[in-house]
């Protein structure tokens, strides 16, 4: 039977707008194409572009124009695969547009920069369909400090404004990439459940982008979920399948059976490879039940975990 998928992360979109082409088909990690052999298929589509990122107040002209033309780019093809995939924002549309033979899209914003840092875009970005924001990439902004820059910043009273806001909106709250300061101010904040949308294990592997186990048990306790990357560096170790699973492992001992979930930063790094690109996720589909998984641990990974979340 083929397998059901929602991945949390993807810079398709981004890239299909650098690099020309299309979703249907084209020479990059996700495609229309490669997702066709899926049961059931929800993918989450980042906006993310480096330019204009430096951690300005409220951004720039360019950020914004770069803003509207992924905004375009993924709205273009939406149209231009209507038969194959639609946008959606909570479960019940992706559950429709699963029983009329079609894929799920959902739309993220990577970095607040892109938004302008500005609380006052976010019902703008609400109705553009926007159902995820990374208040950080990796560079600190007027919103927070990031993994790797200004880590021991936190929220600023404009950052709390603006998760306040994003809650009101019942936009997801994503922090990967955030400062571990700003993490934490998060988690006093929240009241709905937090997304990890692509960060692995620090106590498995040591890097500023995964999570502590504290961290982790505190998306648990918040009853969110955090997507396993893909990426080598984040992964470590013999940089495999077996290594996935080892992230995976620490993340189920930590009490995560339901906030276990895929977030394979496609398109946007090297990934193992073992998982070149999304239409090899079979093989680690196979691989955990091969080592004495629980199918039904291994669907809530790969599908239900974060179908509950976008509820």
């Amino acid at each position: 039977m083929p397998i059901s998928v929602f991945d949390a992360h993807c810079d398709t979109i981004s890239r299909c707008w650098r690099e020309y082409e299309g979703l249907d088909r084209n020479a990059g990690m996700i495609s229309l194409e490669r997702t066709a052999g899926f049961g059931r298929y929800c993918q989450f589509f980042a906006l993310w572009t480096a330019d204009g990122y430096t951690g300005g107040p409220l951004g720039g002209d360019s950020v914004e124009r770069a803003y509207q033309a992924l905004l375009r780019c993924f709205k273009d093809q939406m149209a231009r695969n209507a038969d194959r995939i639609v946008q959606c924002r909570t479960a019940a549309e992706a559950e429709l547009a699963q029983s009329q033979g079609k894929a799920a899209a959902f739309l993220s914003v990577e970095g607040g920069e892109l938004l302008g840092c500005d609380s006052d875009r976010l019902a703008q970005a609400a109705a553009d369909g926007v159902k995820a924001i990374n208040l950080t990439w990796n560079h600190a902004n007027a919103l927070s400090g990031a993994h790797a820059d200004g880590s021991e910043r936190g929220l600023s009273p404009l950052g709390r404004r603006f998760v306040e806001r994003m809650e009101e909106l019942d936009i997801l709250v994503d922090v990967s990439h955030l400062s571990e300061a700003g993490f934490w101010d998060v988690m006093a904040m929240a009241r709905r459940p937090i997304l990890a949308s692509h960060s692995n294990i620090k106590s498995v592997w040591d890097h500023t982008r995964n999570l502590t186990d504290g961290q982790i048990t505190a998306i648990i306790e918040n009853q969110g979920v955090i997507g396993l990357n893909f990426y080598t560096e984040f992964v470590g170790g013999g940089r495999d399948l077996d290594m996935v699973r080892v992230h995976l492992d620490r993340l189920l001992e930590l009490g995560g059976e339901r906030s276990a979930a895929l977030g394979g930063d496609w398109d946007g790094c090297d990934t193992i490879a073992d998982l070149p690109a999304i239409d090899s996720l079979p093989r680690l589909y196979e691989h955990l039940l091969h080592h004495g998984y629980r199918e039904t641990v291994v669907q809530d990974l790969f599908y239900n975990n974060l179908m509950r979340v976008v509820r």
